[in-house]
């Protein structure tokens, strides 16, 4: 396991699909040999991106056309984009590992325009398609650089894993991972490529239930990945303070404008309070964690989730607050790898520029235990 090779947390950051469809100039990653050289200067170990599993499996040489998953955030592409998975995607590995750098494998399961995600009619079928994928990447010779799999982002989130409504349907039409056969769903799909590739780390992530995590049986992943933000449901009413609403940030402009006006002054009014709402969930995170075994890993979180460079949006509080968050994530020793946030990328200028910063934070990353 990932654990026993560890002396130290890793620092992480997540590049998402942003590694490949972020390539227009000006975009961010248009030379990754230039973009990974400035992650190393930050101090950073680690990238977490989107594999594209479902379109490798399909045909990983093909040119796909994606649909935008939003236009307003600086995560991918805002408008319809080509790419080529492979032999992208061990390019780009073999470049991180020429630096050293290790690269953590997801999927937000991007759509195309003949949606071939919806041919997941199973767990063997999302199984199948990781073991191929990680199949075209043993090939090259690149498996060494890869840290741990996670089969599906923030799971059984409807917007990235749509394919589940073959499986019984939860609360308000989301299914909850109490449920017997999205356990199933979880545990049968990891088994396949973990008999392929038994030396890696298995999971799915994370992006919320975690006040009934007593209920939720994760016997069967190698480690647990939540993503966790201080503005997020079950940490505060943060965002319903503001009045904004994450579901519609996606396409709506009028959020941002509401983040420009009201996030920081709510913020700035009390923040004693807001970090305090941020530590109760990293606690609950890390007493799931010892009473569970399972070791930690966060590669997005920490301040809210929709941020970006614009008019009146101010970096400062945000950093400060994603500092608060890694400081006390660090100590409870339950954590094996971190973000510092994720906007940890060169899109985000206003967090990509402050190199100090990030030092500082990978730092104090690196200096942590692992329990």
């Amino acid at each position: 396991m990932l654990k026993s090779k560890l002396t130290h947390p890793l620092a992480i950051a997540m590049w998402d699909f942003s590694w490949l469809e972020r390539r227009w100039p000006g975009a961010g990653y248009e030379d990754w040999g230039k973009v990974l050289d400035e992650l190393k200067e930050r101090g950073y170990d680690a990238v977490r991106i989107d594999a594209y599993p479902h379109l490798i499996a399909s045909d990983p040489a093909r040119e796909w056309e994606l649909l935008p998953v939003w236009n307003q955030h600086d995560w991918g592409s805002p408008a319809p984009t080509r790419v080529r998975v492979q032999p992208a995607l061990n390019e780009f590995i073999g470049l991180c590992a020429e630096r050293g750098v290790k690269v953590a494998l997801s999927s937000w399961f991007r759509q195309d325009e003949n949606d071939v995600r919806m041919h997941i009619k199973s767990p063997e079928d999302l199984g199948q398609i990781w073991k191929r994928t990680l199949d075209t990447i043993a090939e090259a010779g690149l498996m060494d650089s890869i840290l741990w799999v996670d089969l599906c982002n923030e799971w059984p989130v409807p917007l990235w894993a749509p394919f589940l409504k073959f499986a019984s349907e939860g609360i308000d039409g989301v299914p909850s991972r109490t449920q017997p056969d999205i356990r199933k769903w979880m545990a049968d799909a990891i088994s396949i490529p973990r008999q392929a590739y038994p030396s890696l780390d298995y999971c799915f992530s994370y992006t919320g239930e975690y006040t009934n995590w007593r209920e939720q049986d994760v016997s069967f992943m190698d480690l647990l990945e939540p993503h966790i933000w201080m503005a997020q449901e079950e940490v505060s009413d943060f965002e319903p303070r503001m009045g904004f609403d994450l579901g519609k940030a996606g396409f709506d402009p009028a959020m941002y404008d509401i983040l420009a006006r009201k996030a920081e002054p709510l913020y700035r009014e009390n923040p004693d309070h807001w970090k305090s709402c941020l530590k109760g969930g990293i606690d609950l995170l890390a007493e799931w964690s010892r009473e569970t075994g399972k070791p930690l890993i966060t590669t997005e979180g920490w301040a809210l989730v929709a941020y970006k460079d614009w008019p009146l949006l101010d970096w400062e509080w945000v950093k400060e607050l994603c500092a608060f968050g890694v400081e006390e994530a660090s100590k409870t020793g339950r954590w094996m790898a971190l973000s510092t946030s994720h906007f940890c990328g060169p899109q985000f200028v206003g967090m990509w520029q402050d190199i100090e910063w990030h030092k500082r934070l990978t730092d104090l990353i690196h200096q942590g235990h692992i329990e």
